[in-house]
């Protein structure tokens, strides 16, 4: 990607995140409308992205890549959970459930996908839909007995990831690419309209998340600094240089490297909430990080 490009898109969804603040602070974007606009991205818009993506001729070498970057988020998340073993182990524990899950879990499936797709084209969305896999495991298994090993159903985790709306456009776009089905001229057109909605959308709510910033989550502590660091610097850096050792194509280190960079998941604060922990806390990080990587995304973008 030249500057150009990338600067015009982070110039566009900066734009895009100040109309969502500004929505929510003369109170267009309510609770309501913020719920129903995130169903819409995961359910609609999302998932027409990821079957569209999958509309190219198969080929030998494309199912090995679709392997290699499934093997590179299988051991992404090998690294963030080893993280969690070390790291912030004299931190009380409401506050260190939730860094664990942030380092655990990320935003790469909201916010991820679209950026994966504006910076790498339909292959790039496709590889990211694939990568993000092992996440969603870990997520209704590791990432949940982070703050409830009680909660942790195994029939009930496999449920949520192989239903996920998401993971069923991966199944349905594979199907369609391995029979060789080519989807009638309507129906592309149609996917792409709805597809190319996701990353506005996106950018809208997490606009919306600044603009519900309070006093509280405008202080940063030293455990904030690191996490911000090991998920927006450390981890992406580990992916790049093992890639590169590894010699594994451009493109895919590429679609590792910026969801690896993703910050903390809104699915932090849902569950900090749901269980009892320190939800303003929850909160906090996941806008802090997501302000940082409005920087951190770039410089990984001018580094691939």
């Amino acid at each position: 990607m030249d500057f150009s490009s990338l600067w015009n898109l982070q110039g566009q969804l900066f734009a895009l995140l100040a109309v969502g603040l500004l929505l929510r602070k003369v109170g267009l974007f309510n609770e309501t409308a913020k719920t129903l606009l995130t169903d819409l991205v995961l359910y609609v818009t999302l998932p027409c992205s990821i079957i569209l993506s999958f509309q190219i001729d198969i080929k030998a070498e494309l199912l090995g890549s679709l392997s290699i970057i499934f093997l590179i988020s299988v051991g992404v998340q090998v690294i963030c959970y080893l993280l969690t073993r070390i790291t912030f182990l004299k931190v009380d524990p409401a506050k260190r459930s939730v860094l664990h899950y942030g380092i655990l879990v990320s935003n790469a499936g909201f916010l991820g996908l679209p950026i994966a797709g504006e910076l790498f084209g339909a292959t790039g969305l496709m590889y990211a839909s694939i990568y993000l896999i092992p996440q969603r495991v870990v997520m209704w298994t590791a990432g949940l007995s982070i703050f409830s090993p009680a909660a942790v159903n195994k029939k009930q985790a496999a449920r949520k990831v192989i239903l996920h709306p998401c993971m069923v456009a991966v199944y349905v776009g594979l199907v369609l690419m391995v029979i060789r089905l080519s989807i009638p001229a309507f129906a592309r057109m149609t996917l792409s309209s709805l597809g190319g909605c996701t990353t506005a959308l996106s950018m809208l709510l997490i606009g919306s998340l600044f603009g519900e910033m309070k006093r509280e989550h405008l202080h940063i502590d030293r455990n904030l600094v690191q996490f911000s660091f090991l998920r927006l610097v450390l981890i992406p850096l580990v992916s790049l240089v093992i890639g590169q050792l590894l010699g594994i194509d451009s493109l895919l280190i590429g679609v590792g490297v910026i969801l690896a960079a993703m910050p903390g998941g809104s699915s932090t604060v849902i569950l900090a909430s749901k269980y009892g922990r320190d939800t303003t806390y929850a909160s906090k990080l996941v806008i802090i990080s997501t302000m940082l990587s409005l920087v951190s995304i770039p410089f990984w973008g001018m580094i691939l």
